[in-house]
């Protein structure tokens, strides 16, 4: 008879990486969901649209004449050639399609960005609150980030003085931001890019939520610099999330280090997905459509919110979510959350998603559902808090 070895999984210490807490909320609402509870979604960070209906017919008659093999590493052809003439038109960017990079998504677009750019042990500048998933994809590369806290009087961004001394090897910066939506204006801009060249470290710029924007448009890092890597989405603006399609611009001279690096991470992004990627580009009034809905959402939330005792919010310049400080309410953001999920069937997001040192006083809104969702959301919300007193 042959012996039994039972040998216990050795897991890296590059896996020890956090859990992605709105995830977690997420699950819960399913759960309650699935016990007969209808629940109001503003947890999600993702539209509560479809692919535009040009994408979807795209993908259709593809599907027809194309087997969808691979494509090359660096994208489709015309999908990088119209993503160029993009930036010509939503920025008077002249952009050469040669240094545009499609990616299975933003977080594609991570990895290939850290890696190319990074050794191990390297420290990366991060703004706090921000996107936690820079933290994690940073630490399971044995990597550094370096919270950035951020001040409210300067809307929640990082500035110079925030990483003055720290010897970053790079700086990643996100306008319009998540959790807060605010933006950086040129200036604000240039002074971050100039700071982190004269430390010598690499200028990242997460621009995502570009084309969700109320008031003014957001500026591109490569308004100001070719010297920078931009990581762009099909996910937001272009409502096509569970595509897993983005993209990123690079300096013509890293263009072949990131090829190198997709073709064996990745072989390609997804081909289906590129091909509705390059219809949604010209789907501009159903697109428009959805930001109308945004603007309406937005609207409500920031006359609302205050009314039903969530004072403490800065107006989103952009994104569709709204910060909430709730100090003043609880000390525990996850157990609030929770309470909200149970009480008033409301699923929102503890702030220590964003914010690991700050986030138990703060919640993250999104508004990015049908606004009759969002106007019940906030009935609930307003009829839970005056229970609680």
């Amino acid at each position: 008879m042959a012996a039994h070895w039972e040998i216990a999984v050795k897991n890296s210490s590059r896996s020890a990486v956090d859990p992605f807490i709105v995830m977690d909320v997420m699950e819960a609402a399913r759960r309650a969901e699935e016990a007969g509870r209808r629940i109001i979604h503003m947890e999600v960070g993702q539209p509560g649209t479809g692919a535009p209906r040009g994408a979807v017919e795209a993908l259709a008659k593809s599907l027809e004449t194309d087997a969808l093999g691979y494509t090359v590493a660096l994208g489709l052809p015309a999908l990088r050639q119209r993503i160029a003439r993009l930036y010509g038109e939503w920025y008077g960017v002249d952009l050469d399609p040669g240094r545009v990079v499609i990616t299975p998504g933003s977080s594609g677009g991570f990895l290939l960005a850290f890696t190319a750019l990074f050794d191990s042990g390297d420290r990366v500048g991060i703004g706090a609150p921000g996107y936690p998933s820079y933290r994690q994809i940073l630490r399971a590369l044995g990597l550094v980030p370096v919270d950035l806290p951020t001040a409210p009087e300067n809307r929640l961004q990082p500035v110079p003085a925030d990483f003055a001394g720290l010897d970053l090897a790079g700086l990643m910066v996100a306008s319009p931001a998540n959790p807060t939506g605010t933006m950086l204006d040129h200036a604000a801009m240039g002074a971050l890019i100039e700071a982190a060249q004269a430390q010598g470290a690499s200028f990242i710029s997460d621009e995502i939520y570009h084309g969700i924007e109320y008031e003014a448009k957001a500026v591109t890092a490569l308004e100001l610099t070719d010297e920078c890597y931009v990581i762009n989405s099909f996910s937001k603006y272009f409502s096509m999330t569970g595509w897993r399609v983005g993209w990123m611009v690079v300096p013509e001279d890293q263009v072949r280090v990131v090829e190198r690096i997709a073709q064996n991470m990745f072989i390609c992004a997804p081909h289906a997905s590129q091909v509705a990627a390059l219809a949604a580009l010209d789907c501009d009034a159903e697109l428009q459509a959805n930001l109308d809905v945004y603007k309406a959402n937005r609207k409500l939330m920031l006359e609302r919110l205050p009314k039903a005792g969530f004072t403490r919010i800065a107006p989103p310049d952009g994104a569709f979510y709204v910060y909430a400080d709730v100090s003043d309410l609880t000390d525990d953001s996850r157990a609030f959350a929770a309470e909200i999920l149970e009480k008033a069937g409301v699923a929102v997001t503890p702030g220590l998603d964003f914010d690991p040192e700050r986030g138990a006083g703060t919640l993250r809104f999104s508004y990015a559902r049908a606004t009759a969702d969002i106007e019940e959301g906030l009935d609930r919300l307003e009829a839970f808090m005056q229970a609680r007193g």
